[in-house]
């Protein structure tokens, strides 16, 4: 079996893990707030690292330098995170995947002023295609844009900020060490603003496998995509990750009588354009590019 095709099955664990999540994250909606929802997926998510990074003798590398960096990573993908789960209660699936999309391309303009990386022509291109995609899945105009629509693209910047800090902290840092302050800090944060209220809703017995679910398909979804990236070039696991988006789709207007929106689709395969050509460039530079950044949702 060739690498192409082993990074297309794990390709299709990660878009099962991500739909997964957004049903997930649909149904406990109605009982938890998006702070509760982050903060039970933290604590999970902690216990998570920890027993791998135990089992694999790894837990020595959790160091607490570069504490500051750490934070306003967390924070941005805090922030994405929780509006995420916002926009998939609000609007239908296939737009908030749509706009997610953008991600990579908030990577683009936020690179320069963080990471000191050159915005050569062919970014400032691939970005502007992106915000041409924004324009057709949003339509901005009073009778059409929804706050949900607003709340999914900031989402994709927070995404992008945490992806921009996680590429600035694995200069010195490894995963390890970088999930174990995702998981503990996030959890912080979660129940900071879940209690502010005083007032923290406990998982039932019909929500907590939800729960469970959230915080594992968000892992799986990314070892599942970082696997494949390591398997094949970027240039040929995006589009794959592309499918995303009809799937989500479908389950929208399977589960959830969401209509199919032509428009939105359009959109997002200008997106995906944009996001290419980004990738297309990168491969001709510097050759096959077998790693992305890729924030863990």
């Amino acid at each position: 079996m060739s690498e192409t095709v082993k990074a297309a099955f794990w390709m299709i664990g990660a878009i099962v893990s991500f739909t997964a999540m957004a049903i997930a994250g649909r149904a406990v909606s109605l009982d938890l707030d998006t702070f509760e929802i982050m903060m039970y997926r933290s604590l999970i998510g902690f216990v998570i690292v920890i027993t791998v990074a135990r089992a694999t003798g790894t837990l020595g590398q959790v160091t607490r330098r570069n504490l500051g960096v750490h934070t306003i990573r967390n924070l941005s993908h805090f922030a994405g995170q929780n509006l995420w789960f916002y926009s998939i209660t609000a609007i239908p699936l296939a737009q908030v995947f749509a706009l997610e999309f953008t991600s990579p391309l908030w990577v683009i303009v936020l690179s320069p002023l963080i990471l000191g990386e050159r915005l050569t022509r062919v970014r400032v291109l691939a970005a502007s295609i992106g915000f041409v995609g924004i324009l057709i899945v949003t339509r901005p105009n009073p009778e059409t844009l929804e706050f949900g629509q607003l709340t999914a693209a900031i989402a994709a910047i927070g995404f992008a900020g945490s992806a921009v800090f996680t590429r600035l902290l694995t200069r010195t840092e490894t995963i390890t060490c970088i999930l174990f302050y995702l998981t503990v800090m996030q959890a912080i944060f979660g129940v900071i603003c879940a209690g502010f209220d005083g007032d923290i809703a406990l998982p039932t017995a019909a929500n907590l496998p939800w729960v469970v679910l959230i915080a594992f398909a968000g892992l799986v979804a990314h070892f599942c995509l970082t696997t494949a990236l390591k398997l094949a070039p970027a240039a040929v696991v995006m589009p794959i990750d592309f499918a995303r988006l009809p799937v989500i789709a479908l389950v929208g207007m399977w589960f959830y009588s969401e209509p199919l929106d032509l428009l939105v689709l359009l959109g997002a395969l200008v997106i995906f354009g944009g996001n290419y050509l980004n990738i297309w460039s990168a491969s001709r530079v510097r050759g096959p590019v077998r790693g992305v950044d890729v924030t863990e949702k």
